[in-house]
């Protein structure tokens, strides 16, 4: 063989090689969600590809008995006419060889395998749905040596109890992944981003980080004096009210709606708390319930207000459908108290009874020790001092500093969290002293 047809034969096979290597890449790393998009837009190819992944050893069979034929034959061929061109020029017969080898490797490593793998990598999808028609001709072809490769595969893999099945299950993980690359890519908008974040997180915080708790609820013994009533409803933002028996709000017999009860008062029309015009019955949910469930027993019963008991049947909390959909819509619902309100660029004053999941979604914190632990960042600050907190108390974390500002009975009202350039990881200080945990 002339040297000219040796290098229009290599020339071929590292054609052929690229090719098979781009086919068997982009068949293989096409994603699931956009093939099945391309299907829906029409694009059966795209649904002959996801068969293919669904079962992968028969293109992989074609692809290796194809490649490694071609490296042998390209092998061959530099050897019988590349090799004696080199032996005129070096005189050396094994360096003739070596030099020979190391030519056709590296064209085959550049030509046939890195450049079309990086190409396939950045059009997977694209090139899956033009290839898999040859690759299904070639599968045809071949059908016999796939049998018995294939067949011996599957055979050692079923010997030794390994599982060949592809796992393409979307997890929660998986669509945050893919929401994070649409955000910085500019596809997602950043509201629309933490919108979706807000969705899922629905799923995994309970009502209790929601609620309003039970010191907080403002209600009604069924013989409080009207007079108290009105001006208790004038004065507090509440629009429903629950109403009890003795002073105990286990006891809790319903709840009123402050307009209702007050438009009467206005007809100058006499109205008790027990009237069953105005007594509504009140939706009792446990204190385990997600947000996400909270939302469906709303839409299934037709209620936005519930009391959450616990475990002991104590009623702890109550929450509104509102209070609901603000952490599914965060930023772009407006309320009239923010717990936490952003100072300056680095530093932030947070109401101690804010839910700590709101805390590290502002700040950006990860792996807050003993989250399990509280649910606030009063409980956070109470779980790191190991004490009852009091005033000036601080604590250094993962490059924030925490400083409570105000205590009442015991009770932190308002924490002033800053931003700073050291990451000391976590040292409390009580008295003024810094001290390890």
């Amino acid at each position: 063989m002339s040297l000219l047809s040796a290098i229009f034969c290599i020339f071929i096979l590292i054609s052929l090689s690229a090719l098979v290597s781009c086919s068997e890449l982009a068949l293989a790393s096409a994603r699931n969600i956009k093939l099945q998009i391309m299907a829906k837009e029409g694009d059966i190819r795209a649904l002959e590809v996801l068969s293919m992944q669904d079962n992968p050893g028969s293109f992989i069979t074609v692809v290796q008995v194809a490649l490694n034929a071609v490296a042998i034959l390209a092998g061959v061929v530099g050897e019988s006419a590349i090799s004696p061109y080199l032996l005129s020029l070096v005189h050396i017969e094994a360096l003739a060889s070596v030099l020979s080898f190391i030519i056709v490797t590296s064209l085959f490593v550049l030509f046939a395998d890195l450049m079309p793998k990086r190409f396939a990598m950045s059009n997977a999808e694209t090139l899956a749905v033009k290839m898999v028609r040859p690759m299904m001709v070639l599968i045809f072809i071949f059908k016999p040596l796939i049998w018995v490769f294939d067949g011996g595969a599957n055979l050692l893999f079923k010997l030794f109890g390994v599982s060949t099945l592809r796992q393409d299950d979307m997890t929660s993980e998986d669509i945050y992944a893919v929401m994070d690359a649409g955000a910085q890519a500019g596809v997602i908008k950043h509201q629309e981003h933490h919108l979706i974040e807000n969705i899922f997180e629905m799923q995994e915080r309970t009502v209790t980080s929601v609620m309003t708790k039970r010191e907080h609820i403002v209600y009604f013994d069924v013989d409080t004096p009207h007079d108290t009533i009105v001006e208790t409803m004038i004065q507090q933002p509440h629009h429903k009210f629950l109403v009890c028996l003795e002073d105990d709000l286990e006891q809790t017999v319903g709840y009123v709606l402050s307009r209702t009860f007050l438009a009467l008062v206005i007809k100058k029309e006499e109205v008790k708390l027990t009237d069953p015009s105005i007594l509504r019955t009140v939706l009792f949910i446990p204190d385990t319930l997600t947000l996400f469930d909270v939302l469906e027993t709303f839409k299934s019963t037709g209620s936005d207000f519930a009391a959450i008991v616990n475990e002991y049947a104590l009623v702890v909390g109550v929450i509104t459908l509102k209070d609901v959909m603000s952490i599914v819509m965060g930023e772009l619902v407006t309320v009239d108290d923010q717990p936490i309100v952003q100072r300056t660029e680095n530093s932030w004053l947070i109401d101690g009874m804010t839910p700590i999941d709101d805390v590290i979604r502002t700040l950006n914190i990860v792996n807050l020790p003993g989250a399990e632990n509280y649910e606030t960042i009063s409980g956070f600050m109470m779980y790191m001092l190991r004490k009852i907190p009091k005033k000036t108390d601080i604590i250094e974390h993962s490059g924030f500093h925490f400083e409570i500002l105000d205590t009442e009975n015991l009770k932190i009202n308002q924490l002033l969290v800053t931003k700073t350039d050291n990451v000391t990881g976590l040292l409390p200080s009580t008295d003024d002293k810094m001290v390890k945990p």
